[in-house]
């Protein structure tokens, strides 16, 4: 693991701003990261596509990120869904106003509306809250109808929202930099869902700018000597 991103894995988990808001942690994604990318999808379809689905994506577009179709077959999908089929969920969203007082968002453009600097604070900000029907609250997300369910691996938590203060009340099956780095690479992957053709949008953009670039020099020169006899 490089440094820089070592550093960012080991900074406080969250920092209290003026006013009463939740500063957002820097999310240290990597479109690039295959190996980042591959581990967010197996975390979604393990943890998030319970409730929600990302019915814009197709399972085969996995095969972007470096799986091959038996991978994801084998690997990614749990249902009879086909490898070309959308990643849905069976969960209606009648049962899902029903269970949580909301239906669960599709997420496939989650990464684009909050953000990954969002979604990552989100995701390592949850809390015990005995007052809340599912006995979890969200500093980032206050009175969220979710609850954490990735709690096991991060373990239960206390805050108290006057005081800015967290409280590691069990321990979960990962360490902090090891939930942060899982944390990451689900937002690495959400973003990525978000846009899976970011990447060559931007390949493809730089390469129009250089040859515009390259037509400009030549309409110049066309221009000056067009006009030279007319000075």
């Amino acid at each position: 693991m490089k440094k820089p991103l070592l550093a960012l894995l080991l900074a406080p988990v969250l920092a209290w701003a003026a006013g009463g808001g939740v500063r957002l942690d820097r999310a240290p994604i990597d479109p690039n990261d295959l190996v980042s990318l591959q581990s967010g999808a197996r975390t979604f379809v393990n943890y998030c596509m319970n409730c929600h689905g990302a019915q814009y994506m197709r399972y085969n577009r996995l095969t972007e990120i470096g799986l091959t179709e038996a991978q994801i077959r084998d690997n990614f999908i749990f249902t009879g869904d086909k490898v070309g089929d959308t990643m849905k969920v069976a969960m209606t969203a009648k049962d899902g106003k029903a269970w949580f007082g909301v239906p669960p968002p599709d997420l496939s453009v989650i990464g684009r509306s909050r953000g990954a600097d969002w979604l990552y604070t989100y995701l390592r900000s949850f809390y015990r809250d005995s007052k809340t029907v599912t006995g979890w609250n969200n500093a980032t997300f206050p009175r969220v109808a979710m609850p954490h369910v990735l709690w096991t691996l991060q373990g239960e938590r206390s805050y108290e929202p006057a005081k800015g203060e967290w409280k590691q009340l069990t321990e979960g099956s990962l360490s902090p930099v090891q939930y942060d780095a899982l944390t990451r690479d689900l937002v690495n992957f959400l973003v990525y869902v978000g846009e899976p053709v970011a990447g060559k949008r931007k390949s493809i953009g730089i390469i129009v700018l250089f040859v515009l670039g390259v037509l400009f020099i030549f309409a110049h020169a066309l221009k000056k000597e067009y006009w030279k006899d007319l000075k």
